[in-house]
């Protein structure tokens, strides 16, 4: 029996290697594992050897020979085949160990160049684990060091059964497909809406199930991110994340990247529900509790500043799912931990933008729907009403708009000194919206008259000027909208009726 050795993780090689040999495997090795093996005793024969070829090209060629190729495709149960590899003197090879070259590892370096990416294109490697899985009837392929016992095991037990065979078979066509498929992400970053779509991810983890008990589930992360999302959080506290967790902290982690002042967002089933802005964490952290007391039950909180012991201590007050921050005083973290369910993250670069080259993917029965990422706010406002907002005002109609464009539409969001008081998510018109966007305002607060000076925003234009006629009850000083209906003079007009600022900011946020 005949093993050939070519990996770029030599993770128990040479124990793996010894064992091989110890059950009188022959080994044919390459390169730097040849090396390895050689400078601990043992007995391995190079390629080159068995080629009568030598390495060449900077090592780009070693292992692309029909003496190679043939004696891992070569059926045993063919004649034709048996016949043709003893006219050519080629031994079968029944074993093949390879795992690629490095080029996840090497394209996450800092400053990694196309040249060393490139160069760490493996072509050699993937071409005999496609031969060695195209013929696994009779040939074992191994990409991990992980599956190394289980191989050592059954050859001491005398053969190699074919359902590990097949299992090994199909691990391989994955390996290659996600390999393959990273490198056409890596060269297409810049073609991000291509004729073909190819991408992969690894697992994070199983999840226990998904949005309901009987649906199975599991996180996944792109290859190429960085530290600022979820998929590289650290959990200091509580049970492991759920589907739902995920989806809604990363709805709350959204938001919380367009503001760089002390921000706190509280989100619940994937909406906000209390947002504020302060000079300091602490006085965010009481204008956002304040803006919903009831929805956030049960609810993720997520800080774009360090959680402190005088946060640490209200927070766990309240029965919450999660929490998120860049980091914790000593004290905070210990008082959290007395909720031993409480999830306790941290995202150390919780405030770096989304890339504008990312990808907003959203399956569908089929196939898939792909966008380039919402990035933006608005390009220039454009003041259409007879008053115009003063600089609180303006400061408030911006702070709505970063909040609308992440609540379903239709969405408002009514603000005041860069708190929300009332939002109206998900409604199927839009006059509905900003109804419960005023009566959620006016019930939680307990105040008839919260909304008086309130800055109104919504994530697409008023279809009708009843939008205006209901704001103006409700005493709203100020509404932000994107503009662009045909009966955009009938809202303007309306607004100047009553003393309403208005704005349009022209570009429109649907979320769905």
């Amino acid at each position: 029996m005949r093993a050939l050795i070519s990996v770029s993780d030599k993770t128990n090689i040479v124990e793996f290697s010894r064992k091989l040999l110890s059950l009188g495997v022959e080994i044919i090795s390459t390169g730097g594992t040849y090396k390895l093996l050689k400078e601990n005793k043992l007995e391995v024969k190079e390629v080159s050897e068995i080629t009568n070829f030598p390495e060449c090209l900077d090592g780009r060629v070693k292992t692309l020979h029909p003496i190679i190729h043939s004696g891992i495709l070569a059926i045993r149960s063919n004649e034709e085949h048996v016949k043709q590899l003893e006219k050519l003197n080629i031994t079968p090879i029944d074993i093949v160990v390879v795992n690629l070259y490095p080029f996840k590892q090497t394209i996450l370096k800092e400053n990694c160049s196309l040249e060393q990416a490139i160069e760490n294109i493996d072509i050699g490697g993937p071409t005999m684990l496609r031969a060695a899985a195209k013929n696994y009837q009779d040939v074992c392929v191994i990409t991990s060091p992980e599956d190394y016992d289980m191989i050592i095991q059954q050859l001491s037990e005398g053969i190699i059964s074919l359902e590990t065979k097949t299992y090994l078979m199909k691990k391989v066509f994955k390996h290659t497909a996600a390999y393959d498929a990273l490198i056409s992400e890596y060269l297409s970053k810049d073609d991000i809406l291509s004729s073909t779509l190819t991408l992969t991810y690894e697992k994070v983890m199983d999840l226990r199930y998904g949005e309901n008990p009987h649906q199975r589930a599991a996180f996944y992360r792109e290859i190429m991110n960085d530290n600022s999302n979820l998929t590289s959080y650290k959990q200091l506290n509580g049970k492991e994340l759920s589907f739902n967790n995920i989806n809604d902290t990363n709805g709350a982690l959204e938001l919380l990247k367009e503001f760089d002042e002390p921000t706190v967002v509280a989100c619940k089933h994937g909406n906000p529900c209390g947002v504020a802005s302060d000079n300091d964490i602490y006085e965010a952290w009481k204008k956002t509790y304040q803006a919903d007391k009831i929805s956030i039950f049960g609810g993720i909180v997520v800080f774009n500043r360090n959680v402190t012991k005088q946060i640490a201590i209200q927070l766990v007050e309240i029965f919450l799912e999660v929490i998120v921050a860049p980091g914790y005083e000593e004290e905070a973290i210990t008082i959290l931990s007395s909720k031993k369910n409480l999830r306790v993250l941290i995202i150390e670069n919780i405030s770096k933008k989304q890339n504008e080259g990312s990808l907003d993917i959203k399956k569908i029965n089929g196939g898939i729907i792909v966008q380039s990422v919402d990035s933006c706010i608005y390009d220039e406002l454009d003041f259409v009403t007879k008053n115009k907002p003063n600089t609180r005002e303006l400061e408030d109609m911006f702070f709505g708009m970063k909040i609308v464009k992440y609540v379903k539409s239709n969405g408002i969001v009514i603000v005041k000194n860069k708190q929300t008081l009332g939002i109206g998510p998900g409604q199927v018109n839009r006059i509905w919206a900003v109804k419960q966007a005023i009566e959620h305002a006016k019930d939680l607060y307990g105040d008839e008259n919260i909304t008086v000076g309130a800055t109104l925003a919504s994530d697409a234009f008023f279809p009708f000027d009843d939008c205006v006629i209901e704001a103006n009850k409700a005493k709203v000083a100020c509404i932000i909208q994107p503009g662009g209906s045909i009966k955009d003079m009938d809202s303007i007009n309306k607004c100047d009726e009553f003393g309403i600022k208005m704005a349009f900011s022209k570009l429109r946020h649907f979320r769905h």
